[in-house]
Parts: structure tokens; C-alpha cells; sequence
């Protein structure tokens, strides 16, 4: 938008004297805050209404993604950078005699998301609006989010994430949108008419109130909206007494306090899907009764909806569309089916079986009466017009209903016209493992869309000296067409240019440092080899194998000070699931070496840990600019893509990698010689599941460096483990070592004695993270979702980069 600094000072003065009355000195920085949000908002308010009104006088075709998880991050200065005014806005302020830093850092970071599942989400709709796609999000307005982390001891302990302890000041309420969700009670079916008509009793009705976020494009006039749910007490359920009315009203606005609710016992997992389907159906029903102002056919949905399917927590948009287009529509069943599955789309993100969610069908008869009904029928019907073609194993294998509980995954691919992968290795591994039997039935469905990054959020806001660097050396337009990066590979041998990246690099990982003296009074030293593993706390992404290589050099400098190791800090963050108790025992032992080595004066320089506090967005834009290493060392054919590891590359960052996701597509892009790998193929690890070769133990026994290691972790040498230690080691060497952390780890020991020696020739090393740079930009969010559009979606788009 066209905006003056003149402008800018004569309206927001005007708003905060609106607002409270105050002269701008007399302001503090959370009036300060509140007035730059709301006329940020004012800014965006006419093209938010115009996209709307646009989509619907054009008849444009809809896109809607439905996701558990949307995390943002702080929009402040995203939302500046988007509408083309943060140079503007940052000067006005200053003539106030305000930083606008300050504001960005009052921001809470909503916790709406628990890692690259919820980024991927934000990414994907930050694109879509800036490559002018009709595309919205649908998800849950969690009043607390994910938990706020803080360690004591050495422990994560969970607490709430008051996020909207201050109000959120980019969402817009919207009462009159609100729609009624059904659970519980009794579903008969009466057919006297001639076709099935549901009659139900004593449903308890939830309110579903929508509170509206804008969603701006990069430089664009598009702004879409993402829609989170917030469960309230229906005005019309007031029959209770006053007791009775409490417990109620606590029982129902449950459903949106907290992300991810415990799972390991039974209230918990029935919390969980009654959230599922209140946000699946509160969201399909604010579609179609936006359809229908279009004045169409329902048989003409498919042409003006698409409704995606983000992983499998929304698989029930399956049969709350079948229930909707039956018993609301009025249509016949083969109708109503075809057009759920041209409507309905399906992104698988993970082999692992906590994503592959299945449901007691207790569970699901006793919450969702008619929603349990109509999966019956569809796993019925799907088996019995599999019958004339494929074996009674084959249909048994792939049905929906199998030994008491509901398969999300089987549900979501038999009632979806499309089912894709986010890396060529994870799709090839569910069409040739996972979901083999499926891709035999259905071959057409499948299709890869490897995951991207907003390239504007992880580079452009997060590092501005490299962003200054980079127009200097190619120019700007590689802001909008990010495949430009590969203008850089021109400056690969321009020592001049070399030595500059270094130099940025270093000032990035000086201001970690500041903020890590600040917040944990550590010093770290910015000449050192700043090693960043960031991503979910889980077994198979190997923070442990991280650990164990930083304690065999522990234990090598202990027993030689004059060990010739360059030095080190080893950065995570991470956060573990509250009921999963082994990463959360990880996460105790990391912490409890962080503080032996941290505390080590013979040790001095050569190693530091630092654990940060509450993973989250911002402190991603701290860590990842400073990271010289990029730790992606998940056991191959566990990480289904990954998104870390490109925002890691994009910013300079050599990467340490299995053959695992997005990771081969990296190599494939940077070259061989540009990334260090290690470790076992994803053939390798099935070889061995295949021929039950692998023996831990053996490893332990015969590897004098990780028998060290491994003897540590019982033998009393760190301190106030005893329980977590123990358990560890058992796992490792007793119980199989599941992710082959101990068969790997002599290859990622010589795969860090790599980067020791390769990171002492600044050249050959500057080089190295020029080439990463120059190679991140086809990983940009806006052509993955542009392959959505014209692939799965079937709209067109306007790119930003044509």
C-alpha cells in the first residue's frame, strides 16, 4: 500500500488520542502496541473486504485448510513487511521516540501449533494469499495453545501459555457466523418418507463462535482469513440450575482451551476428538452455508469448494460432509459420495503411528452418534464393492472399522480425491510400504508435494544483514522469485563476498549470544561452531545421538586438554509431548550434561549446551540465523519431510544429514560436496526390519568410544540422572534401540569430525553455506502451494514470480 511517513504519524497519533486519550509521551508500550495493531488492521480492513466480495462476485472457487495446528508466529512485523510499509512505519515511529523492536518483542507468540505440522500451515497461507489463491484456514481457537515449557532441575514441566492474556488484537469476533455442533444423545433413522431422515434426542449443542484473523500477501491486494473456533455454552441451554449450568459451561468451552489435551487415558482421548470433529463440522458448515450464497445446486460444490485435509485429525470432514450433503441436501447417497471425495483432499505427514490416529468405535457411537453411523456405511460399501476385485486380505487390510476402533488414515484416503506425500522419499515409502495395499487400489490419488518455507519470514524479517547482503550482491527480486537465490553460485570462489557472509554470520551469532547471557546468564563465544538441532522432542529425530557424540567429546578433551577440537555450541530446543515420558527423560539427561560440561572449567570454551526455554516461532528467528550446523539426523524413513532443515540452509547453514525427507531433495540441490551425510539408508533400516539383523548390544560391546559413552549414563559420572540414565541405556542397549542410534553413531562421529575440519577453512566453509543459500529458494512455500493449486485444488493462480 501507498503510505507516507506524514501519513503514517498524523493517523496513529490520532488513534492512540482515540483510544486512550493519552498524548503519545504519556503512552507505554502496551498502548504503544495496541494502537500500531489496530491501525495495521484499519490498513488491511478494505482489501480483506474487497478479496471477500471479489470471491464472490467472480465465483471464484474456494480452498480451505483444515489443520489442528496454525502456527503463526508474532505477525506485527510480518504484516508491516506484507502491506510494503515496516521502512515506513519503523521511521514514523522513531521521530515518536519508539522502537519499533520494542513492539515486536511486547507480541506474545501464540503457541497455536506444536512444530512443522502447525508452520507448514502458517507457511501455506502466507503464500496463498500472496500468489492470489482463494485460500483459507479452518482450525481451533485454543484459549492456552500449546503448553509453555520451562525447565526445573532439569525437567520440563508444562504450564499454561496465557496467550491471550492481553487480547489478540488481529482477530475480529464474529458472532453472527457462529453454528451449532452436535455430540452425545440418540439417532434413529426414519425412512417413511423415502429416504433416510435422522431424528435426534438429548444432543448436547455447542456454540462454535468464529473469531477471524486476515491473512495479507506479500505486496498483493489479497487477504484471505483464517478461521479459529471457540467452543461456547449454546444461549438456548439454559434449562440448567445454576450448579448444574457451571459444570456444563466448563465441560464445553474445554474443547478449545488447550492443544494436544493428554491422550493417555480415556477423558483425554475422548477431549481430543471431540475437538476433531467440532472444528471438522462447525467449519463445513460455515462453507456450505457460504456456498449457498452463490445460489447453486449442491451438486455444484465441487466446482466452487475445495476442502484439504492436513494431516489426519480432520479425516472426520469425511463423513461430516456425507452427513451434511444427506441429511441437510437431501441427496442420495452415490451422489452424496462422489462429491465428497472430489470436494475432499488428504496430506499424509508422517509413517509414524501417533499420526496414523484410530478411534474406539465406542468412543466414536457414544460421542458421535450419526457421524459413527455413517462410517459404518461408508466402510460397508467400500468393502463390499471392493469384493469383486481385490482378496478378503487385501480388503481387511485397507478397511476403515478393524479390531474395534475407526483407522483416520483409511478414512481420509478412501473418501479424498487426492492423498500426497511432502518429500519424494516419504511419498515413495507410503506408496511402496505404508499405505502399499492403497496405492495398488487407488494409484491415480497419489502424488508428492515436498513441504516449503515462507522465504519472507526466515529471511527477510528474521535476517536483515543477509537479506541487505543478498540485494546487494543479485538485487531484490529474488524477495518475490526466490529461485533467484541461484544468482549467488556467481560469487562461490569471491573471497571478498566470502569473507562478508562470514562476518554476518558471526554478527548473528554474537546477538544470540547477548540474548542467551540475557536470559540464561551463559557466555558463549561467537567464534565457536554454533551446532543447532531445533525441531519436536521425539526418539526417532535423534537429539539423543546428538548427546551422545557431544559426550564422547567430553570425554575425549577430559582426558586430553590438548585435544586439538575446535570449539563448539551444541543449541536445542525442543519440546516433548506431556504424556511421552522417554522424550521427556531425554530432555532431563540433555540438560543435566549441558549443565556438567557448562560448569567444567577445565572444559572452558571447547563445549557449551544451551537448551532454550519454550521452543517456539520467535526464538526459531533468534537461533536459526546464528546456526552454522543444521542437525537433520532423524533415523531414514522416519522424517516424512521436514521444514527446519530448509529454513536452516536459506540462512546459511550447512546441514548434517541422513538420507531421510526433504533432506535428499537438499543434497540434490546443493550438491554432494555442500552437505555432510551419514547413517543408514531408508533400504538399509527396512533390511533390517526385514531380516531382524540388528543386535545393539553388539555395538555397545565392540565400540570402545560408545561403550564409554553408553557407561556414563549409569555409572554415577553425570550427576542426578540416576532414573532417566538408566532407562535411557535400557533402551539403547537392552530393548533394541529402536531408531538405531548406537549402529549410527560411529558414522555421525566421523561425519562431525567433518565439519571440525572443513569449518577451519573459512573459504571452504563460507562457500559451503553461499551454495546452501543459493539453493534454498525452490524450497519457497509459494511454488509448493502453487503445485497444490494447479495439482490437487484445481484453481488457477496468479504467481507472484511468472
Amino acid at each position: 500500500m501507498k503510505l507516507t511517513k506524514d501519513k503514517f504519524k498524523e493517523d496513529y497519533k490520532r488513534l492512540l488520542t482515540e483510544l486512550y486519550s493519552l498524548d503519545i509521551k504519556d503512552s507505554d508500550i502496551s498502548e504503544q502496541y495496541f494502537t500500531l495493531g489496530n491501525l495495521i488492521r484499519t490498513y488491511a480492513s478494505n482489501d480483506w473486504k474487497n478479496t471477500n466480495e471479489s470471491y464472490l462476485e467472480k465465483g471464484e472457487k474456494q480452498i480451505y485448510y483444515f489443520s489442528m495446528e496454525f502456527l503463526l508466529g508474532r505477525m506485527l512485523k510480518s504484516n508491516l513487511l506484507n502491506l510494503d510499509i515496516l521502512d515506513v512505519v519503523q521511521k514514523g515511529l522513531q521521530e515518536f521516540g519508539i522502537h519499533l523492536e520494542n513492539l515486536i518483542e511486547f507480541e506474545v507468540d501464540p503457541g497455536l501449533g506444536n512444530g512443522g505440522l502447525g508452520r507448514l500451515a502458517a507457511c501455506f497461507l502466507d503464500s496463498m494469499a500472496t500468489c492470489a489463491i482463494p485460500g483459507h484456514g479452518n482450525g481451533i481457537r485454543y484459549k492456552y495453545g500449546l503448553f509453555k515449557q520451562k525447565f526445573v532441575n532439569g525437567y520440563q514441566v508444562e504450564i499454561p501459555e496465557h496467550w491471550l492474556r492481553n487480547g489478540n488484537i488481529w482477530e475480529v469476533r464474529r458472532l453472527n457466523k457462529a453454528v451449532t455442533v452436535r455430540f452425545y444423545g440418540n439417532v434413529w433413522l426414519d425412512n417413511s418418507s423415502g429416504r433416510i431422515v435422522p431424528h435426534y434426542e438429548n444432543e448436547e449443542a455447542v456454540l462454535a463462535v468464529p473469531y477471524d484473523t486476515p491473512i495479507i500477501g506479500y505486496n498483493e491486494q489479497t487477504v484471505n482469513t483464517l478461521r479459529l473456533w471457540s467452543a461456547e455454552m449454546h444461549p438456548l441451554d439454559d434449562s440448567h440450575e445454576y450448579g448444574s449450568f457451571l459444570k456444563q459451561q466448563s465441560r464445553i468451552e474445554n474443547i478449545s482451551e488447550v492443544l494436544y489435551p493428554d491422550d493417555s487415558y480415556y477423558d483425554g482421548r475422548l477431549l481430543r476428538l471431540k475437538q476433531e470433529y467440532f472444528f471438522v463440522s462447525a467449519g463445513i458448515q460455515s462453507i456450505i452455508r457460504r456456498f449457498k450464497k452463490k445460489n447453486l445446486p449442491i451438486s455444484h460444490l465441487s466446482e466452487e469448494v475445495a476442502i484439504h485435509i492436513n494431516d489426519t485429525h480432520p479425516a472426520l470432514c469425511v463423513p461430516e460432509l456425507m452427513r451434511i450433503l444427506l441429511d441437510d441436501e437431501g441427496m442420495d447417497w452415490e451422489s452424496a459420495w462422489d462429491l465428497t471425495i472430489k470436494v475432499l483432499s488428504y496430506t499424509n505427514h508422517t509413517i509414524m503411528s501417533e499420526a496414523l490416529e484410530k478411534w474406539p468405535i465406542d468412543m466414536m457411537s457414544t460421542l458421535l452418534p450419526r457421524i459413527h453411523q455413517i462410517i459404518c456405511e461408508i466402510d460397508h460399501r467400500y468393502a463390499a464393492d471392493m469384493r469383486s476385485r481385490y482378496d478378503h486380505h487385501m480388503i481387511e487390510r485397507t478397511r476403515i472399522i478393524e479390531g474395534g476402533h475407526v483407522k483416520m488414515a483409511h478414512l481420509a484416503i478412501i473418501g479424498s480425491h487426492s492423498i500426497n506425500g511432502v518429500a519424494k522419499l516419504h511419498t515413495d515409502i507410503l506408496k511402496e510400504k505404508v499405505l502399499h495395499d492403497f496405492y495398488l487400489i487407488f494409484p491415480s490419488k497419489f502424488n508428492n508435494k515436498t513441504n516449503g518455507i515462507t522465504h519472507r519470514r526466515w529471511l527477510l524479517l528474521s535476517n536483515e544483514p543477509l537479506r541487505q547482503f543478498i540485494d546487494c550482491k543479485i538485487g531484490s527480486n529474488w524477495e518475490v522469485n526466490p529461485t533467484d537465490l541461484t544468482k549467488l553460485k556467481a560469487y562461490q570462489d569471491d573471497e571478498e563476498t566470502l569473507i562478508k557472509l562470514a562476518q554476518i554470520k558471526k554478527l548473528n551469532k554474537q546477538r544470540f549470544a547477548d540474548y542467551v547471557k540475557r536470559t540464561m546468564n551463559l557466555t558463549l563465544n561467537p567464534d565457536a561452531i554454533f551446532d543447532v538441532q531445533v525441531k519436536r522432542l521425539h526418539a526417532y529425530k535423534r537429539q539423543l545421538l546428538n548427546l551422545l557424540h557431544i559426550l564422547s567429546l567430553y570425554f575425549k578433551l577430559k582426558e586430553n586438554p590438548n585435544t586439538d577440537i575446535y570449539p563448539r555450541v551444541f543449541i536445542f530446543g525442543a519440546k516433548a509431548a506431556p504424556s511421552y515420558t522417554y522424550a521427556k527423560q531425554i530432555i532431563k539427561l540433555i540438560n543435566s550434561v549441558a549443565y556438567m560440561i557448562n560448569h567444567d572449567h577445565h572444559i572452558g570454551d571447547k563445549i557449551k549446551i544451551v537448551f532454550v526455554e519454550n521452543y517456539s516461532v520467535s526464538l526459531a528467528e533468534r537461533i536459526i540465523p546464528a546456526a552454522d550446523v543444521s542437525e537433520q539426523i532423524s533415523l531414514a524413513s522416519k522424517e516424512a519431510s521436514g521444514t527446519g532443515n530448509m529454513k536452516l540452509m536459506l540462512n546459511g547453514a550447512v546441514t548434517v544429514a541422513t538420507l531421510d525427507g526433504a533432506n535428499i531433495e537438499i543434497r540434490d540441490q546443493v550438491g554432494s560436496d555442500n552437505i555432510i551425510i551419514f547413517g543408514l539408508t531408508d533400504k538399509e533400516v527396512y533390511q533390517y526390519y526385514h531380516d531382524g539383523s540388528y543386535h545393539a548390544y553388539d555395538y555397545y560391546i565392540h565400540n570402545p568410544i560408545l561403550h564409554r559413552v553408553l557407561n556414563a549414563l549409569i555409572d554415577g559420572t553425570i550427576p542426578g540422572v540416576e532414573i532417566e540414565g538408566q532407562d535411557i541405556f535400557d533402551s539403547l542397549v537392552k530393548y533394541g534401540d529402536e531408531f538405531f542410534v548406537l549402529r549410527d553413531f560411529e558414522d555421525y562421529r566421523l561425519a562431525q569430525e567433518k565439519v571440525d575440519q572443513i569449518y577451519r577453512d573459512t573459504l571452504r566453509w563460507q562457500k559451503m553455506a553461499l551454495l546452501n543459500i543459493a539453493g534454498a529458494g525452490v524450497f519457497s512455500s509459494d511454488y509448493t502451494v502453487l503445485q497444490y493449486a494447479r495439482e490437487i485444488w484445481d484453481v488457477s493462480a496468479k504467481s507472484p514470480h511468472d
